[in-house]
């Protein structure tokens, strides 16, 4: 961590740094050196981790983080290249990047600090916002249907896909661990509380009952296909969380 740029901007009980926390334990388990890992990140509370970490990092407009990361692995493909992001850098304005940096199959390590809410800039609604969920853009609940970015990251082609939460710490860090590992695109979607603009909105008054939220309505992927082949109805509120797919695809800017 770079001490000179601390206190960090989080605040208190965000959930960000935890995962932020077990990206770096699973970047120091694959012994990577600093000279050679870059950080890339976009615009919002998550993509500020980048500028904590001492190493070479990139803190770029708001959606093109996949597409600075991309060209970093295009000019320099020894390079160790991770993207940490927001789901409203991702999946909004940075949306038809993540589709093609999943399809070319790029050589990237992403993790998305999902909170479910813009909460950088006072609140918004967001394309993972769950439907009837309170924002400011949405005071009377949201009446859209939320992303599924695991799900969207499969279809589009990337060769490592996973879920898991502030709460899931170890699963966690063994699946950012398992994402470095994998020639491609590797995509973990971390869920992440924010107590100061989804939480106060959506009966989270404390950090923790968001944290025990995850815990409490987290299932396995396993499971859910065991419910789905007995006909089994799965709870519409769950959290679905696991390895979603790991394959082999041809990869592009695989380190040499």
């Amino acid at each position: 961590m770079r001490a000179d740029r601390l206190p960090h901007i989080f605040c208190s009980g965000c959930g960000n740094g935890t995962v932020l926390n077990c990206t770096l334990n699973a970047v120091d388990q694959m012994g990577w050196k600093k000279e050679e890992t870059v950080f890339v990140s976009g615009i919002g509370c998550s993509s500020r981790a980048p500028g904590y970490i001492l190493a070479d990092s990139l803190h770029t407009t708001h959606g093109r983080a996949l597409a600075f990361a991309t060209g970093i692995k295009m000019a320099k493909p020894e390079l160790h290249v991770v993207v940490l992001t927001g789901d409203g850098d991702l999946a909004a304005i940075g949306g038809n990047h993540f589709i093609h940096a999943c399809r070319r199959n790029i050589d990237l390590s992403v993790v998305c600090m999902n909170n479910m809410i813009y909460g950088m800039t006072g609140g918004q609604v967001s394309p993972t916002t769950p439907r009837t969920a309170l924002s400011t853009t949405t005071p009377y609940g949201s009446a859209e249907p939320a992303f599924d970015l695991c799900e969207l990251a499969i279809a589009a082609g990337a060769n490592y896909v996973s879920r898991w939460t502030s709460f899931h710490v170890k699963e966690l860090t063994r699946a950012i661990l398992a994402g470095l590992r994998i020639p491609g695109l590797s995509f973990i979607e971390a869920l992440s509380q924010c107590p100061t603009n989804f939480g106060k909105r959506n009966k989270f008054r404390q950090a923790m009952d968001q944290v025990e939220y995850f815990k409490t309505h987290g299932i396995l992927i396993e499971k859910v296909q065991r419910l789905r082949e007995e006909g089994k109805d799965i709870p519409p509120d769950a959290i679905v969380l696991g390895e979603m797919i790991r394959r082999n695809r041809p990869a592009m800017g695989v380190r040499k």
